[in-house]
């Protein structure tokens, strides 16, 4: 499974985002992240457990990434984007909205045209630090997976608490200024093609209003075996009334 041990690493090429410099700012050493995804790239969170739990601060943070975009600008690297991910959920870490700030500083600085994207599964947007935080960024990049909460405790396995009408209510004090990631896949207890699933996953976007949907599929290995992935065109097709109704669509198998 997939980890990473750096703080700024890549930069990667990303289906969604061209050219991806990634920033994690969860603990090195394993994973941590209050969903289970079956579909996760860095496997289960048992696995990925480790004694060191320490998240990198500010200061630690800013150096690594200057560090890294001083490198990458002498080099003539090209950076579409500066993406949080890595091993979890990013705005886990305590100290997230202090640094989102030092990277709009350092992108304003090394990378004006890039963008910063967040890839985050939207648990945390009812803490208003985080909320502000995310809508400073370019690319707020937010996870619905099912369009209610069986769906998503299958697909997601997330931890106690989790509400799939707080998130929905967080999203829409977005008002439409982010962009709604969701996995399509075909799991023994879900399957994202399913007539009803689509119609009430439909239903939360046309309410959300999102200014751009990614809809993607496995493309990596997965800790859940039983998983069935989706091509393009499957997926074009099931998206095809939103995209009609004039809803911007990114495909990606």
């Amino acid at each position: 499974m997939l980890h990473f041990n750096d703080i700024a690493f890549g930069p990667i090429f990303s289906r969604r985002l061209g050219s991806s410099l990634g920033v994690n700012i969860l603990p090195a050493e394993g994973k941590l992240c209050n969903f289970d995804c079956i579909y996760c790239e860095c496997g289960w969170n048992r696995d990925g457990m480790a004694a060191n739990r320490r998240f990198p601060g500010c200061t630690e943070v800013r150096d690594a990434l200057s560090a890294k975009l001083e490198q990458c600008a002498a080099d003539g690297t090209a950076i579409d984007s500066i993406t949080f991910s890595g091993n979890g959920e990013p705005t886990l870490n305590p100290e997230f909205p202090q640094i989102t700030d030092v990277a709009v500083e350092l992108r304003d600085r090394y990378y004006p045209e890039a963008k910063i994207s967040v890839l985050s599964n939207a648990t945390m947007i009812d803490r208003e630090e985080v909320f502000e935080a995310l809508r400073k960024t370019d690319n707020p990049i937010l996870k619905i997976d099912a369009p209610y909460y069986d769906g998503i405790a299958s697909v997601n396995r997330p931890s106690p608490g989790y509400s799939l009408e707080k998130v929905i209510a967080g999203l829409k004090r977005f008002n439409g200024n982010f962009i709604l990631q969701t996995m399509f896949l075909r799991s023994p207890e879900y399957d994202s093609s399913e007539e009803d699933n689509l119609k009430r996953w439909m239903d939360i976007v046309r309410y959300l209003s999102p200014r751009e949907v990614m809809v993607y599929t496995i493309d990596r290995e997965t800790p859940e075996k039983d998983l069935v992935k989706f091509t393009a065109g499957q997926m074009t097709e099931m998206v095809r009334p939103l995209v009609e109704e004039g809803f911007h669509i990114q495909v990606r198998g």
